[in-house]
Formats: C-alpha cells, structure tokens, sequence
C-alpha cells in the first residue's frame, strides 16, 4: 500500500467551511423565520465563500425580483403558452370538422344524383323477383320420394310397434345422404 504524506490526508478528511456549523449555530436554526417579510425585500446570504464574481453577487443583491415575482412570471408565460396551443387545435378542430362537412355533402350530393327513382323501383323489383325465386319448392327426387312413401305406409301399417319399421327409415336417411352430397358438390364446384 503506497503511503500517503500527512498533508493529503488531513485534507482528504476536512470538510468544507460551508459543511462545517458550531453548536451554537445549530440551536440556533429554526429561530428565525423563513418566510420573506411583507416588504418583498429579499437579501441573498452566502453560507460559504463566494464561488461567483462579485458583479453576480452585486446584481442578485441589488435585484428587486423575489421568488413569489418569478413564479408569477412563470405562471403568466405557461398560461399564455397554453392559450396559444389551445387556439391552434380549435383552429385544427373547426378545419377538421368543415373538410368533413364537405365530404358528407359531396357523397350525398353524388348518392342523390345516382339513385333516381325509377332506379330505385327496378332494384326493389329485382330483389322482390330474387326473393320468390327462394319460395319454391323444388320436387325431390323419385328415389327420395319413394323411400319417404314406405316409411310413412310402414307406420300406418305397424300403429302399434313403430319400430318395425327400422329398415324403411335407414333406407331414407340413405337417400337423403346422397341427395345432400348431390347439392354440396353442386354447390363447391
């Protein structure tokens, strides 16, 4: 370990003149007040040696400019910062709100000029025209109609035990299936 000269050490281990407070000084903090006083005369006291040119110290001295009178000029300046943001999205807002205006009364004025009545008429008589087409019954196929036939005689015949009558329903469900995979692959392809 290098040895260090007493010197540097000692100084290592002094505090600061401004750290540094005598006893009396400490029972003393407290005491007075630390609020300015009514007069809005405010004096600026060092706790150290000055760090600062003697002009600075001078100029803060002899500033009539208290705390309370700068946090009013803050508070003057963000509030004309934010009246000013303020008008500028109004601004932003009511430009917003007009193009919008445009836009609705464009695509009306357009909508109003394709859609006439008679227009209207035929697309009402097409879709009346598509709806009755839905309605119909289609006819079903002989097949199914015959199987449908001889479980419906097979259950007027076996009023009492209707579950004689399995082999008739199995070959209805049977055509039923094929009718069913006919209209899927009708329908995919």
């Amino acid at each position: 370990m290098p040895e260090i000269s007493r010197s540097a050490a000692e100084r290592d281990h002094e505090l600061p003149l401004n750290h540094c407070r005598s006893a009396i000084e400490l029972d003393n903090m407290g005491a007075s007040a630390s609020k300015q006083e009514a007069s809005g005369h405010y004096e600026w006291k060092a706790s150290g040696p000055p760090s600062v040119s003697l002009e600075v110290l001078d100029t803060l001295k002899s500033s009539p400019e208290t705390d309370a009178s700068r946090a009013r000029l803050i508070e003057q300046h963000v509030q004309a910062r934010v009246a000013e943001e303020l008008k500028k999205l109004q601004k932003k807002e009511s430009e917003a709100l007009n193009v919008a205006h445009e836009k609705i009364a464009s695509a009306e004025n357009s909508d109003e000029s394709k859609l006439s009545r008679f227009t209207l008429g035929q697309e009402v008589d097409e879709l009346r025209r598509k709806l009755g087409e839905r309605k119909k019954v289609r006819e079903l196929p002989e097949a199914v109609e015959n199987s449908r036939s001889a479980v419906i005689r097979c259950l007027r015949e076996h009023d009492r035990r209707p579950l004689d009558c399995w082999q008739e329903v199995e070959d209805f469900k049977a055509e039923v299936k094929k009718l069913e995979k006919s209209w899927v692959d009708k329908i995919t392809s």
